[in-house]
């Protein structure tokens, strides 16, 4: 039996309950923080956020009350937002968590954690109601990435931007490290296997391509990015991201003009 679709999350309708906003960290934590978010939204009945999985832990403040912090997703989560709300967070570069934490990364993975449980944090002030409070309050406690850390980060944006790192005995073999040592590495320092990223970033170009709105021949798409068939495409991306790549694009607003 097919489930009806909510309206709002389809065609963008998600940005007429939702706003957000973005801001670069300041040059003392640029080394640490890819970037601040906030967002707030307004929903008259329940509305399930639907949130895919990427490589970073996040730092995060609901309507000003206590920091959490939010470990790498394996898979997409979804959160429900009701009412009125707002929430800020920070964003931090692979590798870079683990000298706050103190302990591997995978340690937190698909778990969230008050931040006062965090060593490297320091006590949160009474209210962060704003991206500014938030940073005042990271700038007292920055920790610097060690050489790992940086190795880690530098990894994963070879991943990212080397679409024929298929294989992670493909990846190993260019940057001269054996498989059970980035295996290693990224547990400690990213929070989820290579694999897992070289499967995330694949499915990135899909999403990629289905924002555009333009017709897809999936089987050669499936071809392009490494996959055996079209149908290990999909279950790979409805594992990831909730739903067939088909269904996935619904959500996005249609090409201008149409």
């Amino acid at each position: 039996m097919t489930t009806q679709r909510d309206p709002r999350e389809l065609g963008g309708a998600w940005t007429e309950h939702q706003r957000h906003s973005f801001r670069a960290p300041a040059p003392e934590l640029a080394d640490v923080i890819q970037g601040y978010w906030a967002a707030e939204w307004d929903y008259d009945t329940p509305y399930q956020q639907k949130i895919v999985p990427l490589p970073n832990v996040h730092l995060t403040v609901f309507d000003g009350g206590v920091p959490e912090v939010v470990g790498v997703a394996s898979r997409h989560v979804i959160r429900v937002l009701e009412g009125r709300g707002r929430v800020v967070g920070a964003i931090f570069y692979p590798g870079a968590f683990r000298s706050y934490l103190g302990a591997p990364v995978a340690s937190i993975t698909d778990r969230i954690v008050p931040a006062t449980e965090i060593p490297g944090l320091p006590p949160p002030p009474t209210t962060i109601g704003s991206i500014e409070d938030l940073e005042a309050w990271l700038l007292t406690a920055h920790v610097e990435p060690d050489q790992r850390g940086a190795q880690a980060r530098d990894l994963v944006g070879l991943i990212r931007t080397e679409p024929t790192l298929g294989r992670v005995d493909t990846l190993a073999a260019a940057t001269g490290l054996t498989v059970r040592q980035l295996q290693r590495l990224f547990a400690e320092y990213v929070g989820i296997s290579p694999k897992w990223l070289l499967r995330r970033y694949r499915l990135h170009e899909v999403t990629e391509r289905l924002a555009t709105g333009t017709p897809i021949d999936w089987a050669a798409l499936a071809t392009d990015l490494g996959f055996a068939d079209q149908a290990h495409l999909s279950r790979d991306f409805a594992d990831l991201f909730g739903e067939p790549p088909t269904a996935y694009a619904r959500r996005y607003p249609p090409p201008s003009g149409q």
